[in-house]
């Protein structure tokens, strides 16, 4: 039987040669402060490409400059940007892989040091700065960002966008009551809190007909925060919104203690897709081939994202192919190096 992790995946228009997907990992490495492509992330980036990972998908991309998680992060607020984003897409297809890209805004968790914004006056912890609330106008202008941003990555030729919802950024906030305590019609009721990500699907929809992703932090691990039953149903409204597939990470909007292990988030992603129908993409210490098969074998996810493995190896897809005694296409170039 051929291994599911390097079988074909396609969502809406758009073929995946296999199921792996490179996450999305900040880089810190942007050198003046400017958010543009440096030379640092081409090679980051097309070294995967060419290591055969199906799906290369960019950090967290600011939308904003107050947005940035650090004055380091790569930018999307400016048309300046588009340019340095087309040559890395270019690369990283040139290839055979896809390239995404992870829109966001960090939020109360940004460090950068302009004003920074969320939806309520709560900072992190001690360590960060006190964050402005936004007003009704500041949400409304954040929509139209995200919708710019897309916009962008349309131009930069990008197959895939991410929305980033996760790890306590922007979006995050908005979902979470334990950081969102807004009177106004973003807060309070689910929905409401949901309204803020609603509003930004149905943006980013109105520029994108692509593959879109929404990666979220499915456990606030917290007895007064969200739970994996909250986001299932909170996955069905992203869906009818438009989003394709709920990429599941958990965790962060909150200081807190989290008991990791291999694979500890898969259960969030099984359970958000059976619960809302949707594909996922799970992700959280899946190291080895034979791990990301008992995943995509049991229906767990339909797609695996594979993070720090693939900073320690570039060429992780051929690693797990060796596990899985797996043919996979070597780069003309190396392949007499990769022949078994």
């Amino acid at each position: 039987m051929k291994a599911k992790l390097f079988s074909p995946y396609t969502i809406k228009n758009v073929t995946l040669k296999n199921r792996i997907v490179m996450a999305p990992m900040c880089m810190y490495s942007c050198e003046k402060e400017d958010g543009m492509v440096t030379d640092w992330h081409h090679t980051h980036y097309e070294s995967r490409a060419v290591g055969q990972v199906g799906l290369v998908m960019l950090e967290a991309t600011a939308v904003t400059p107050e947005g940035r998680i650090s004055t380091q992060d790569l930018g999307i607020w400016s048309d300046d940007h588009v340019e340095g984003l087309s040559e890395l897409t270019r690369k990283i297809k040139r290839h055979g892989a896809k390239a995404a890209i992870q829109i966001a805004h960090a939020g109360r968790k940004s460090t950068v040091p302009e004003e920074i914004l969320a939806p309520s006056a709560l900072a992190f912890d001690e360590s960060y700065k006190l964050p402005k609330a936004m007003s009704a106008e500041e949400v409304e202008g954040m929509v139209e960002s995200f919708r710019l941003a897309a916009d962008r990555a349309k131009r930069a030729g990008f197959d895939i966008i991410e929305i980033h919802a996760a790890h306590g950024y922007l979006i995050n906030q908005f979902l979470s009551p334990l950081t969102n305590r807004r009177e106004d019609e973003y807060g309070g009721s689910e929905e409401n809190r949901f309204r803020f990500l609603g509003e930004v699907l149905k943006s980013v929809r109105s520029v994108w007909d692509g593959p879109l992703f929404v990666r979220i932090s499915a456990n606030d691990y917290h007895e007064d925060g969200l739970t994996p039953a909250d986001y299932s149903r909170m996955a069905e409204w992203m869906k009818k919104l438009g989003a394709d597939l709920i990429d599941v990470s958990s965790g962060a909007v909150v200081p807190a203690k989290i008991s990791v292990y291999p694979g500890y988030q898969v259960r969030f992603s099984e359970e958000i897709r059976m619960g809302a129908d949707i594909p996922t993409g799970a992700v959280g210490l899946i190291t080895t081939g034979i791990q990301a098969e008992e995943i995509l074998q049991n229906d767990r996810a339909d797609l695996i994202f594979i993070a720090r493995e693939l900073l320690r190896d570039p060429y992780w897809p051929r690693t797990a192919a060796k596990e899985l005694r797996a043919e996979i296409e070597p780069p003309v170039q190396y392949s007499r190096g990769w022949i078994r």
